[in-house]
């Protein structure tokens, strides 16, 4: 019989279908994988905006992991839009009871600048997620948020991706170069005491919206089918970066 990799998704939806759930689901087919969903919050929301949002209450969201787990199982799961700290800390010990590999995209502003992190969560969100991620997934901006460091440079982005290592405990992290200067997007890759760089060329007028839900998701899926890190972040580099350059806008 032939085994279907399962990867679980928990994070809000995107009822324009570019981010979120929905992009995590696609970005899952797309590579092979059986997608899974808990959902966290729904979004009103297009490619422009974000014009409203809704949270479940964080025993639904624990209810839709604990259903999937128990039945299909998880190889591996992504967070997205977590939103407030009872969500956060919910989806924490349920991820712990289980013990699955958890990707982090520490999702805090929408692309349009809508906040989907609620201020008072990111204290929450670093002392109950960031320990138990297996690997994180920040922009620059969210991981100036994560570390209070100052990232202008690729040296910079190298300190912040330690520190989420060293100081905060995840397992490993990957600081993306999408927003930094440069011919080419330089993303970052520190764990178990070492720094990897992944390179592409620049792409000043791709398409944008949903790429850092689809990136966590393909790190996911590749994960969910037992390649290991260096391997999973080098396949959803090329994944995203063919993404950006051929996706309509």
């Amino acid at each position: 019989m032939v085994k279907i990799p399962r990867a679980l998704t928990i994070a809000g939806s995107d009822s324009g279908g570019g981010a979120g759930i929905e992009a995590d689901l696609k970005t899952f087919a797309a590579l092979g994988v059986h997608g899974m969903a808990a959902i966290t919050s729904v979004t009103a929301q297009n490619t422009l905006e974000v014009r409203l949002a809704y949270d479940l209450p964080p025993e639904v969201v624990v209810a839709q992991i604990e259903a999937v787990a128990d039945d299909i199982g998880v190889d591996a799961a992504k967070t997205g839009m977590l939103s407030n700290s009872g969500i956060i800390e919910a989806v924490a010990r349920t991820v712990k009871k289980y013990g699955f590999p958890l990707i982090v995209d520490p999702v805090m502003i929408a692309k349009s600048g809508a906040p989907l992190l609620r201020p008072e969560a990111m204290d929450s969100l670093i002392k109950f997620i960031i320990p138990i991620a297996y690997i994180v997934t920040p922009n620059r901006y969210e991981a100036e948020r994560l570390t209070g460091i100052s990232i202008k440079s690729l040296d910079d982005a190298k300190k912040a991706a330690k520190y989420i290592v060293e100081e905060l405990g995840a397992h490993a992290a990957i600081v993306k170069g999408g927003h930094l200067d440069g011919d080419y997007s330089v993303d970052v890759l520190y764990y178990e005491g070492r720094f990897k760089e992944f390179r592409a060329p620049r792409i000043t007028d791709g398409c944008y919206h949903g790429t850092g839900c689809a990136f966590s998701a393909a790190i996911t899926a590749e994960i969910a089918k037992g390649k290991n890190i260096d391997e999973a972040v080098r396949i959803a580099k090329e994944f995203i970066t063919k993404a950006i350059n051929y996706g309509m806008d």
